[in-house]
């Protein structure tokens, strides 16, 4: 993505008040043990703003009625830092990178901040992050407020989140490119999974093939935590554990995406580990098959997600009384919320540079947002069975079952960007023949 499209991000959130400071920081490095870290990821809101990949780095934007400016702030190339770890950017040659205005060493940034706040009235943070520099930029406003003959002070602190979020909610055609790169991946592992599928593997092995996938085409890192769940496993919905034996006879569910570029990809599907359904599983997987489809279907612009989670929920209700698990009125059992104990999760969620994009679900009203073109959201209806619930059938004991792909909405309905990647009863257990 070049620097024009940042520039515009920018220029838009400007846009959208009409004065202050804006300040965005970089995420932090995280400690796994003793002196070692995770890899290090950005934080996606400050990625959005500017494309900058490297900590201990502040986005300083700041709007008054005549003119806007925006900083960037990161630390300066050091030699001994580039031995160990590699050269940084630094400030010469971030400001041949980067379309900002201004590009200052980090440690600048304390003695900045405080002239800059203190000709303006409305500071824009992220209130709920602790870090060093945000914090720096309350004690600045705080000492500014005790100061006199300082003609403005600080009046108002924002929420920066809600107002980048909001812009997240719609994604340009290069986002969707990266997101369809990552699925294009991601399609790739989970047909080497079911094709390489058998009974006395262990689960962490197919994760392990889909890992090779992602890592040996030049996706950074997975865009969460994989899920392979065989058999009862399926029923523990965020079952990371991936260390039982597959078994015949059981299905095995997998949920688990790469992510390009940052942005992210979220992919279930769900297949027997010997390669054939029975027909207990066939059925209860073609129930669960047919709501994803419809509630697929239904999906166009000027559709409300709240809508569309009463739908899938009378949907996955009415399936439930089809396979004789729950008995009654469809209304009533919804009224009761029985249909929760088996279909216990919403139907989707935004997904872009976080897999669950933290997007607003609500207007400034409280009213569910209607979807727009643009927009990107999972759809994954699932159906858990305990193997310890004697109050089902027997031989449909210890099934579960989530099926879920990535949807765009468009201006005239909707794209399923994974629809490459087979789901049909038929089409899985040709693949898992391979």
């Amino acid at each position: 993505m070049n620097e024009l499209h940042y520039a515009s991000r920018r220029n838009k959130l400007l846009n959208a008040i009409e004065e202050g400071v804006i300040i965005l920081s970089s995420a932090s490095p995280k400690t796994r043990s003793n002196d070692t870290e995770y890899p290090y990821r950005q934080n996606s809101d400050f990625y959005y703003m500017c494309g900058f990949q490297e900590d201990n780095s502040l986005l300083v934007m700041v709007k008054t009625k005549e003119s806007a400016k925006t900083i960037l702030f990161v630390e300066p190339h050091d030699e001994e830092h580039a031995l160990w770890n590699g050269s940084r950017l630094g400030v010469e040659r971030g400001g041949e990178r980067f379309r900002v205005d201004e590009v200052h060493d980090i440690h600048e940034y304390p003695s900045l901040i405080k002239e800059i706040l203190r000709d303006h009235i409305s500071l824009y943070i992220d209130l709920f992050d602790e870090s060093a520099w945000l914090l720096s930029a309350k004690r600045s406003a705080q000492e500014l407020h005790e100061t006199r003959g300082v003609k403005r002070h600080l009046r108002a602190f924002h929420d920066v989140t809600h107002l980048i979020r909001t812009q997240r909610l719609i994604k340009s055609p290069e986002e969707i490119e990266n997101i369809r790169k990552a699925i294009t991946l991601t399609a790739v592992a989970h047909h080497k999974a079911m094709a390489s599928c058998k009974s006395g593997l262990y689960e962490y092995e197919l994760q392990a093939k889909m890992s090779y996938v992602f890592l040996s085409h030049g996706a950074q890192a997975e865009a969460y935590g994989a899920i392979v769940a065989g058999g009862n496993n399926a029923n523990t919905l965020h079952y990371i554990d991936n260390r039982d034996v597959l078994r015949e006879g059981d299905l095995v569910l997998i949920d688990a995406a790469c992510e390009w570029e940052l942005y992210a990809s979220d992919i279930t599907r769900t297949f027997p580990v010997n390669g054939k359904f029975s027909e207990p599983q066939s059925e209860v997987y073609n129930k669960v098959l047919d709501v994803q489809l419809r509630v697929i279907e239904a999906m166009k612009p000027d559709v409300k997600r709240d809508w569309l989670q009463q739908y899938s929920e009378e949907l996955l209700c009415q399936a439930l009384i089809d396979l004789g698990i729950l008995t009654g009125k469809c209304n009533e059992l919804l009224e009761s919320k029985a249909h929760k104990k088996y279909a216990p999760h919403g139907i989707g969620h935004w997904m872009g540079l976080d897999v669950h994009d933290p997007c607003p679900y609500v207007n400034d009203e409280g009213e569910s947002l209607a979807f727009q073109a643009g927009m990107v959201m999972t759809i994954e209806p699932g159906l858990y069975i305990r193997a310890d619930d004697e109050t089902v059938e027997e031989k449909f004991r210890g099934i579960g079952i989530r099926i879920e792909d990535d949807i765009l909405i468009t201006e005239m309905g909707c794209e399923n960007l994974s629809s490459m990647i087979v789901k049909t009863v038929e089409d899985i257990e040709s693949m898992c023949k391979r």
